[in-house]
């Protein structure tokens, strides 16, 4: 299927207090990522930390996105498992919550086959009625899902498209020769959402944008209008916010960012620590040069 995503989707950070999800603290930036025009939140995809939270927080979280949100942008789910039915049941809860689409990223530590990868994703296909986005990341996972395995899954219904964040521009050039016009491309990598979207990808799933949410749909607008003189004057700029994103693990700096930008964001759960103050102060001096107002 086509026509699913379009322009810019912030793969959504979960603040924590030492009790739980700090819900107060979501909606702010829920609200402050509407305002900046961003078309889609992902919700509990890696950035939002689902490996350490509890089933009733993920659907605490969904219900509490949905309602927030009120159809003013999409909600994507992140439902990706090692386990493929614990990922089923999970594509299932997200879409009796309200979720216009699930986010399933390639099964980590079990390593399976591609045709393992097929039949992971066909079980979720098969489970749900909304859209589907599978989520290529191989240095998370240690699995790469391949060209001609995408090609297998625009036979699904609902599937959507892939969320590449495999590094490899020859491969993803690939990928989209294989899937375009059946199924669409999403940047999962902040650092070349430009080089993404003009090959032909339609959206970009960005860290980064948890930030600076309008300067990112600024980005995936000039893109798609092909100015690219524009375009690419926004990607140059970007360029250090996303290296400094990820000069540690992701959340780790985007959400010390967030922080940073006066919101409530608290800190990584463990095993993932808090941002390194070199690094904290790397960038509170991008965002600085980006204009950004560091309030903390």
């Amino acid at each position: 299927m086509t026509g699913f995503l379009q322009g810019s989707a912030t793969a959504m950070i979960t603040p924590f207090t030492e009790d739980g999800v700090n819900f107060d603290s979501l909606g702010a930036m829920i609200d402050y990522q509407l305002e900046g025009g961003t078309d889609a939140l992902v919700i509990l995809g890696t950035t939002g930390e689902p490996a350490t939270m509890t089933e009733e927080e993920k659907q605490a979280v969904i219900r509490f996105s949905v309602a927030r949100t009120a159809k003013r942008a999409k909600i994507i789910v992140g439902v990706g498992s090692n386990h493929t039915a614990h990922a089923v049941e999970s594509a299932r809860r997200a879409e009796e919550l309200g979720a216009d689409g699930v986010l399933a990223v390639t099964p980590y530590y079990n390593k399976c086959t591609q045709a393992g990868l097929f039949a992971y994703y066909r079980a979720i296909s098969e489970a749900v009625e909304i859209p589907f986005i599978a989520y290529n990341v191989p240095s998370r996972t240690g699995v790469n899902l391949l060209p001609e395995t995408a090609e297998r899954l625009c036979d699904m219904k609902n599937f959507a498209g892939i969320k590449e964040a495999s590094g490899n521009m020859a491969q993803v050039v690939d990928t989209m020769r294989r899937i375009r016009g059946k199924a669409e491309l999403y940047s999962g990598e902040d650092a070349l959402n430009l080089p993404i979207l003009c090959v032909g990808g339609t959206a970009v799933i960005s860290v980064v944008s948890n930030l600076l949410p309008k300067t990112v749909k600024a980005l995936t607008m000039s893109a798609a209008k092909r100015q690219l003189y524009t375009a690419n004057k926004i990607a140059d700029a970007l360029f250090p916010l996303a290296q400094a994103c990820f000069c540690e693990v992701n959340p780790i700096p985007v959400k010390e960012g967030m922080n940073l930008l006066g919101f409530e964001a608290g800190v990584p759960r463990a095993p993932l620590t808090r941002l390194e103050p070199a690094h904290r102060q790397r960038l509170a001096d991008t965002l600085q040069a980006l204009g950004a107002e560091v309030r903390a």
